[in-house]
This record gives structure tokens, C-alpha cells and sequence, in this order.
């Protein structure tokens, strides 16, 4: 087993393309993970453990969310332990290509607990509203219900366009496969940062102030809407283009 230093040298050459990654994933998230998963190695953690280590921080701070009453405690030690499962929900894929033993049941986990996890956040918040917001109106329930709805379809839709992209690229042959990829556009990962979910926790950071909290979650919601839309276009264009080519 190497050195630490050895260990992240590794891992920085088996990172995953930059391409449609936001800034905050590209310079926080993976960096912090890749230290994550340098320690997982040493200590000798398997990929699946490691997303099990990523489900319990996550679940525990949103569970949090639901049962406890907001406060400025609260709120950094909701969005810490947010931060942390997000880093080491990184962590897994790139424990996974440094020793190989990633496979299917490893994205199946990933996934699953990915998929609860969008499920949860917003879940957590229609509690918390419910119990501790003292709302101006009861529409306010109906926030994190659309929110909701707006990641779980951009999950779905997301893993669909990978998957069936890939499937249709494999039909088209080599000569397809081949092509070259775009380059990575700074500009393009400036604009994802509002649809990152690492930038998404820090609204977690206002549960003291619920009013600013109901606000900045707001606000995300109708940015996440807009995302959906130009997503879905976006990628029914290009699944469509494949099936032309």
C-alpha cells in the first residue's frame, strides 16, 4: 500500500472528465473527496462502504432537518455533515478507479442512495416547514413538493440520456465512439453552479433565520425549475440526433 501523497497522485490522473461538471464539484467537491478516498484506501474501505459512510452523513443531517427545531446550530451542523456526504459520495467513484473493484452493484448502490437522498432533502423540508415554520400561508407546503418533483425528473432524466446515449453510440459502431469530445467550457461550469447540489446545501446554512431560509430555498426551487426545462430539451435534441445519425 503506498503513501498518502503517492496514493493522491494516483487518484488525480484516474479523475473523471471535467465536462458538464460545475466549478464548486470540480475545485471543492473533488479535491476534498479525492483526500477522502486517499484515506479510505489506507484504511482499507471498499467503494460500497465508502457510499454507505456518504448515505449516513447525508441522512442523518436530513433527518435532523425533520426533527429538530431550526436554529443557527443546527444550520452549520446540518450543512457540515451535507458537505461531508457530498465529498465522500464523490469519494466512492474515485476509490472505485484507483483499485478496480468498481462494477454494477457499486453504481446500483450509488445510485439508490442518490435517488432516497433527493427524495429526503426535500422531504425533510416540507416537515420542517410543517412543524417549526410558522408560515404566512399554507402554499408554502407545496414548495418542496415541487422541488421535489423537479430533481427526482432530473435525476431520472439524466440517467436516462447517459444510458441510452451510450447504447445508442455503441450501435453507431467505432467510427462514432471515437469522436472527439468538446472541451470543457469554464463558462458552462459557472452557470451549473446553481444546479449543483453542493451549492444547494449552503441554504442549509440559513435555518436559523427561517424567513431568509424559505427565501433562498425559493429562489433555488425556481432556478432547479428552469434547469429541468432547458435539460429536457436539451437532451431529448440530442438522444434525437443519435437516433438521425
Amino acid at each position: 500500500m503506498g503513501s498518502t501523497g503517492t496514493v493522491l497522485r494516483e487518484l488525480r490522473g484516474a479523475q473523471k472528465s471535467a465536462k458538464g461538471v460545475s466549478l464548486y464539484s470540480r475545485y471543492v467537491n473533488r479535491p476534498v473527496g479525492r483526500v477522502l478516498a486517499a484515506g479510505a484506501y489506507r484504511a482499507g474501505l471498499t467503494p460500497n462502504q465508502v457510499t454507505l459512510i456518504s448515505a449516513l452523513f447525508t441522512y442523518v443531517a436530513l433527518a435532523s432537518v425533520a426533527l429538530v427545531e431550526p436554529s443557527w446550530t443546527l444550520a452549520v451542523l446540518v450543512y457540515a455533515a451535507l458537505a461531508v456526504g457530498f465529498a465522500f459520495d464523490s469519494a466512492d467513484g474515485q476509490l472505485a478507479r484507483l483499485t478496480g473493484r468498481g462494477g454494477p452493484d457499486g453504481e446500483w448502490l450509488d445510485h439508490v442512495v442518490d435517488c432516497g437522498k433527493l427524495l429526503l432533502v426535500h422531504t425533510a423540508v416540507l416537515i420542517s416547514f410543517y412543524r417549526f415554520g410558522e408560515l404566512p400561508s399554507n402554499a408554502w407546503l407545496l414548495l418542496p413538493l415541487g422541488f421535489q418533483l423537479a430533481a427526482v425528473v432530473t435525476f431520472c432524466a439524466g440517467l436516462l440520456r447517459e444510458h441510452l446515449g451510450k447504447a445508442a453510440a455503441s450501435a453507431q459502431g467505432p467510427s462514432w465512439a471515437a469522436a472527439p469530445a468538446a472541451p470543457v467550457s469554464r463558462v458552462r461550469a459557472v452557470a451549473l453552479l446553481p444546479a449543483d447540489y453542493g451549492v444547494f446545501c449552503l441554504v442549509f446554512l440559513l435555518l436559523g433565520a427561517p424567513g431568509a431560509f424559505r427565501a433562498g430555498y425559493a429562489v433555488l426551487a425556481v432556478v432547479h425549475t428552469l434547469f429541468l426545462a432547458a435539460f429536457l430539451a436539451k437532451w431529448f435534441r440530442e438522444l434525437k440526433a443519435l437516433r438521425a445519425g
